[in-house]
């Protein structure tokens, strides 16, 4: 049974064409794409509201995907408020070495914290396309995935009482660690990557100290510097993927983010008191197919990118689309094939992002290795960029999302 109305409201609690598993990026426009073809569907969030709306995580929006937001109506905030940045630099042998994609591409990135983004989809959502959500929920169990009618019982955090809903389709976007992938039969395959490294993910109360992205090469470990506001930055610190917080002071941090991103003529980083620290076990994976039955996997639920190259919540938004896309396909229009060949179709881009992350990391960390090999090939790929032309094409190409076909 397909349900499409104009309120939410309206709709039996007990039924709905598509549940959705997940108030990230990608659950959230997966939920607005359906709204807006009048498509009753149901979000389910195991956090508040407020957490999600708080909870700091990536920050760099390709063009391509604001683009695509943009085309369904869900990026007005983003494109009045957002920094805009068309230049990255490397920090290498003592030096600076701008890398000018928007002079090679005409494109640039968007910087716009997660959370403003989840935030504006929310709000969309929720408040103006009238959407179904439920935050708080627990004990999510997925039902009848091989049937045409499946279903997601879960505890009600208002009742404390167990409910029980079944569609059409279920989505799961609740990432790597959530339900839907778990419960995914052993037959999907699952390739993944582990790199080795950690990386202490910093978010501090100092304004940016350049007006790019900023990677530092050097034998103690890499580090960056994104801005993420005029007054906080990000910033990484390669370090032992054993490593915990607290073993990573302000005393400790800042004299390793100095070093490490020193560079004739650079300014003086800005320090402020360190208001997030996390330790990233740096590993990538991806899930193939992304569905399975009448359950389809986007976002971290179906591939985990480690935040090398800023790929995650990009790739997320790509499957939303084209997702958000089929199922309205589908629902509306009787019309199968988006769906078919949703999982092909989200993989290719998939796999050639997965390449670029495991390519940067090789650059990122050859000169921390310990091995002299790997540290002078990375040498000689940075280089390359800053002389060779269509060195510099293909890097850039791939590190703003901009191949023509995947």
């Amino acid at each position: 049974m397909v349900n499409v109305d104009n309120a939410a409201g309206s709709a039996d609690p007990t039924q709905t064409s598509v549940i959705i598993i997940g108030a990230g990026p990608a659950g959230l426009t997966i939920g607005n794409v359906l709204r807006a073809a009048g498509i009753d569907c149901l979000v389910l969030e195991a956090e508040s509201r407020d957490f999600i709306e708080r909870r700091p995580r990536a920050g760099v929006i390709e063009e391509p995907v604001v683009r695509g937001l943009e085309r369904r109506g869900l990026a007005a905030n983003l494109l009045s408020r957002a920094q805009r940045q068309d230049a990255c630099e490397f920090r290498f042998d003592g030096g600076r070495h701008r890398f000018d994609f928007g002079a090679l591409t005409g494109r640039q990135h968007w910087v716009y914290p997660q959370q403003h983004l989840v935030t504006d989809l929310l709000r969309e959502y929720a408040d103006v396309r009238r959407g179904r959500i439920s935050f708080g929920v627990r004990d999510v169990v997925l039902h009848d995935l091989a049937t045409e009618r499946p279903g997601v019982s879960f505890t009600d955090a208002a009742s404390g009482q167990r409910r029980m809903i079944t569609g059409d389709f279920v989505a799961g976007c609740d990432g790597a660690r959530g339900v839907t992938r778990a419960g995914l039969p052993e037959d999907l395959r699952v390739s993944s990557l582990d790199y080795g490294i950690g990386w202490l993910a910093i978010l501090a109360e100092a304004p940016p100290s350049n007006d790019c992205a900023t990677f530092g090469l050097h034998p103690n470990g890499f580090a960056g510097h994104m801005s993420r506001s005029p007054e906080v930055t990000r910033y990484y610190l390669e370090c032992l993927p054993g490593d915990q917080p607290d073993d990573w002071p302000a005393e400790r941090v800042w004299p390793e983010l100095r070093e490490r991103l020193a560079a004739t003529g650079a300014e003086p980083l800005s320090e402020g008191r360190l208001i997030e620290k996390r330790v990233l076990e740096l590993h990538n994976s991806v899930v193939e197919p992304m569905a399975s039955g009448r359950l389809f996997l986007a976002g971290d639920a179906a591939h985990l990118t480690a935040p090398i190259a800023a790929k995650g919540m990009n790739l997320a938004l790509h499957d939303a689309f084209l997702l958000g896309d089929a199922l309205v396909g589908f629902l509306a229009r009787a019309d199968r094939g988006g769906l078919n060949g949703y999982s092909e179709a989200c993989l290719r881009r998939v796999w050639d992002y997965q390449d670029c992350s495991r390519s940067l990391s090789e650059i990122f960390h050859g000169p921390s290795s310990g091995d002299p090999f790997l540290a002078g090939a990375a040498t000689a790929r940075l280089r390359r960029l800053f002389t060779s032309p269509t060195a510099a094409a293909a890097f850039a190409e791939q590190f703003l999302g901009l191949a023509a076909q995947y």
